[in-house]
C-alpha cells in the first residue's frame, strides 16, 4: 500500500510541474505576439511557480523554471521576452531567502538583483547577440531615459515581489481551507 502511495505522489508532482511548465511557455509564447507584453507575460508565468514552490519547494520550482525557460529560449519568436524570463524567472524560488533579510535592506537587496540582472541581460542584448530592434530602441535613448526606465523596472519588480508575497499566502490560505 505504502508503494502505491509513493507512486501517486510522484504523479502529482509529475502531472503539477508538467502542467504549470505547460502554462508558463504557452504565456510567455503569447508575450510574443503582443507587442506590450514582453515583460508581463514573463512576470505572469513566473506565478505559475507559486504551487510548485508551495507544495514541493524551491528546489522543484527552480527545476520548473529550468524546463519553462529552456523552451522558451527555444521556442519563443520575442528573443527579449525569452532573456527577460531566463534572467528574472528564478526571482519566485529564491524570493523566500531574501525576505529573511530586515526591511530597508530586503528592499535594496531585490533592487540590485533587478538592477544586476537587467543590466547583464541588456549588455548580452546589444554586444554578444546584437539583437537589432532592440539596439534602434536604446539608440533613441538618452542615459537620463535609460535611468527612468530602470527605475520604473525597479519599483515594478517591488510590486511584483509584493504580489508574488500575496498570491503565495493566499494559495497557503486556500490549501489549509480546503483540508
Amino acid at each position: 500500500m505504502s508503494e502505491y502511495r509513493h507512486y501517486r505522489r510522484q504523479s502529482r508532482r509529475l502531472a503539477l510541474c508538467g502542467l504549470m511548465t505547460a502554462l508558463s511557455v504557452t504565456l510567455l509564447a503569447m508575450g510574443s505576439f503582443v507587442p506590450l507584453a514582453t515583460f508581463a507575460c514573463p512576470m505572469l508565468a513566473m506565478l505559475c511557480l507559486i504551487p510548485v514552490i508551495c507544495e514541493y519547494g524551491a528546489q522543484t520550482g527552480l527545476m520548473v523554471y529550468a524546463a519553462s525557460a529552456a523552451l522558451t529560449v527555444l521556442l519563443a519568436a520575442d528573443k527579449e521576452l525569452a532573456l527577460f524570463y531566463l534572467f528574472l524567472g528564478w526571482y519566485p524560488a529564491c524570493r523566500e531567502r531574501l525576505d529573511r533579510l530586515p526591511g530597508v535592506l530586503r528592499a535594496l537587496v531585490k533592487c540590485g538583483v533587478f538592477t544586476m540582472s537587467m543590466t547583464v541581460m541588456y549588455l548580452l542584448i546589444l554586444y554578444l547577440f546584437r539583437l537589432e530592434a532592440v539596439a534602434a530602441e536604446f539608440a533613441g535613448y538618452t542615459m537620463w531615459g535609460i535611468a527612468g526606465m530602470l527605475v520604473v523596472g525597479n519599483v515594478t519588480f517591488l510590486l511584483l515581489d509584493r504580489m508574488l508575497n500575496r498570491l503565495t499566502a493566499l494559495y497557503w490560505f486556500k490549501r489549509r481551507k480546503k483540508r
